[in-house]
């Protein structure tokens, strides 16, 4: 692999999770620009094409801005592939990456470095640049075929985090939904003559407490199946100083 190592390494490229495999839950969809296909040989076209298919991905030729875009667990990841280095086009290719950068939040840049010659090139002009390490994250390869596998296994790899950060976020938000409703039920049930079926029915009817302290007796039997005289006890207990500043004994 080519010599080049940023210093803020991308910790997706350093996933050994990252790996691919047929039986992944986690193809999505892929799609090449039309002018980046035409500028290949037909050969390594067919070389995605039959590499895309065995991992489960789908391949659509797009007019696209990147190169490539894969949709992968509900995340759009772009990608820039330069498969031949040209010393003459060198700023071109800067100033494309720049550019994207602004309009993908996920843009990564595979760059084919197959000498010594072309990586120690690629340095100078990285740096003549002025590129900011990470934004975006260039990869450099040895050659377009493994450059190919690296995109994919990049874009599966964004896609496999993005699903169990969605998870996570899920499941703290269930941990939250029980915990505030058990809050809930233990405020209620605080008021003398309130039940849990009270409380659930209080729940589901008017949804807060505050809610609930704003509304009238009429409101609460209306909405509630509870009776007058425990709305009542409701309303006092939220509006009469009196009354919920009295202990109250069971």
């Amino acid at each position: 692999m080519a010599n080049f190592k940023p210093g803020n390494v991308d910790p997706v490229l350093e996933n050994p999770s990252s790996k691919v495999t047929k039986s992944s839950v986690s193809a999505g969809v892929c799609m090449m620009n039309t002018t980046w296909r035409d500028q290949q040989h037909p050969s390594f076209i067919n070389f995605i094409s039959s590499f895309l298919a065995a991992n489960s991905f789908r391949l659509n030729f797009v007019p696209i801005s990147p190169d490539f875009i894969f949709n992968c667990g509900g995340l759009s990841v772009a990608f820039i592939f330069v498969t031949k280095w040209d010393r003459g086009n060198v700023e071109t290719i800067f100033s494309r990456a720049k550019k994207l950068k602004a309009q993908f939040a996920h843009l990564y840049v595979t760059v084919n470095l197959p000498t010594r010659d072309h990586n120690d090139s690629f340095l100078c002009s990285y740096f003549k640049y002025e590129m900011q390490l990470g934004r975006p994250t260039f990869v450099p390869v040895q050659d377009i075929e493994m450059g190919f596998e690296k995109i994919v296994k990049i874009a599966h790899s964004c896609g496999v985090s993005k699903q169990h950060e969605v998870k996570s976020k899920l499941k703290a938000e269930r941990h939250q939904s029980v915990e505030g409703m058990g809050n809930f039920i233990r405020v209620m049930t605080s008021i003398p003559g309130i039940d849990n079926h009270d409380a659930n029915a209080l729940n589901q009817t008017i949804g807060s407490i505050e809610g609930i302290a704003k509304a009238s007796k009429e409101c609460l039997v209306e909405a509630t199946d509870l009776s007058a005289d425990k709305a009542e006890v409701i309303v006092r207990f939220f509006r009469d100083s009196k009354f919920y500043l009295t202990p109250k004994f069971n």
